[in-house]
């Protein structure tokens, strides 16, 4: 009897197309420095890693080439999101690259609890990398003092809430954690990775006056912001190399290769989480199992839990990220 070709084990690399925004703020350096795949005149968000409706990533290659991302977990199953993501009913995070070239209104986001409940989706804790920024360029983050629930209603109504919030200088490399229910806004000139809960909830508190593509000024939304905001004063919170953000919805680390001391590194996903890698520099070659494929600023790679070794080679600076097993923020 003849034998049959052995089949092939599934995927352990994905490459990922990104879902597009063109929101009026944006810029077009993400397609001329990024290499997102987009001919529109505006290409304010890049969602280089998302399973939300709004904007699914799509596998740009193997048998499941054209596919979205949620289509593939609905067919392989959610064992390949790795143990960790059990206890969650969603695909866990959403990863952004942002282009700024105008100010972000002033905003925030919902807890878990108040966003399941009023929006029927998770909240939404950030975290920024700071992928490059103007001379000057500043975030919005949080308040210089505490404010009163009276004071911040007042000054959203009379336009003076900026006065107020705490401005927060920035270049290339910082990072910024951002837990849901502290205003916030990205600032002009700023260029940078968003890797966020799976959510697409903004409550928007301030927006300069501009006007919508609808022709009328964009809605605001006062009693959400009032009923979730933080009114404090921010707490930054450090973490060590590698890690630039880590927390219980996500880790987020940092991986360099110069490409001449260091030129070559390898890791393991087990069965605990997938793990995303996103690009942000440099060029080579991912091979993780029977899959290798080359790289360059901009990819984004999605790697099923249980996918064993991989191995970058080449020059890169890359953020990694994953779910831990579940514990608290810090």
């Amino acid at each position: 009897m003849r034998k049959g070709r052995a089949e092939r084990k599934d995927m352990s690399i994905l490459k990922l197309e990104p879902a597009v925004k063109d929101y009026l703020w944006g810029g077009h350096r993400l397609v001329e420095e990024y290499h997102v795949n987009y001919s529109g005149p505006v290409c304010a968000e890049a969602w280089v890693l998302s399973c939300h409706p709004d904007g699914p990533s799509v596998i740009a290659n193997g048998e499941y080439k054209g596919k979205t991302l949620p289509e593939y977990i609905r067919e392989k199953g959610k064992a390949l999101l790795g143990s960790s993501c059990r206890r969650l009913e969603y695909f866990p995070i959403l990863t952004k690259l942002i282009d700024a070239k105008e100010n972000l209104s002033i905003q925030v986001h919902p807890d878990d609890a108040y966003a399941l409940k009023h929006e029927g989706q998770y909240g939404k804790t950030e975290m920024w990398y700071v992928l490059d920024a103007e001379p000057g360029a500043f975030l919005y983050y949080g308040f210089q003092r505490e404010l009163s629930l009276e004071e911040f209603e007042e000054r959203i109504r009379n336009n003076t809430l900026t006065e107020v919030l705490h401005k927060l200088y920035v270049k290339k490399g910082d990072s910024v954690f951002i837990e849901a229910g502290t205003v916030h806004a990205i600032g002009k000139g700023i260029l940078l990775a968003e890797i966020q809960q799976n959510s697409n909830v903004t409550y928007r508190v301030y927006d300069y006056g501009r006007i919508g593509k609808d022709g009328r000024q964009r809605e605001l939304h006062i009693r959400q912001a009032k009923d979730v905001t933080r009114r404090l004063p921010p707490s930054r919170r450090e973490t060590d190399y590698p890690h630039v953000a880590d927390c219980g919805y996500f880790t987020v680390d940092r991986l360099f290769l110069d490409g001449e001391h260091s030129a070559k590194i390898s890791g393991t996903v087990d069965s605990t989480s997938f793990l995303h890698i996103l690009i942000l520099d440099g060029e080579g070659r991912i091979s993780c199992g029977e899959d290798a494929m080359p790289y360059r600023k901009g990819d984004s790679f999605f790697l099923p839990a249980s996918s064993a070794s991989w191995t970058l080679e080449g020059s890169c600076d890359a953020l990694l990220s994953f779910v831990r097993p579940p514990r608290s923020c810090r």
